[in-house]
């Protein structure tokens, strides 16, 4: 992945994790990998990792990368 598409992707998925209107999906980061992009930190329930994979998902689809999702539960 190239500079000005690593920037795009980390800007796309973390914009849509901190337009949230789910406070801890806010406190997650992104990290533009080649390929793909992860998504790291804690959140309180399996729900909240699934909105947070749907949400990068869904911002970052048309560039075609994987969202690869390391996020606890706890």
């Amino acid at each position: 992945m190239s500079g000005p598409m690593v920037d795009e992707v980390r800007t796309r998925a973390q914009s849509a994790l901190s337009t949230s209107p789910f406070y801890e999906l806010r406190e997650l980061h992104v990290e533009p990998r080649e390929g793909h992009v992860q998504i790291s930190g804690r959140v309180s329930s399996f729900y909240h990792k699934q909105l947070a994979q749907e949400a990068v998902g869904a911002a970052c689809r048309e560039l075609e990368v994987q969202v690869v999702n390391t996020i606890d539960v706890g």
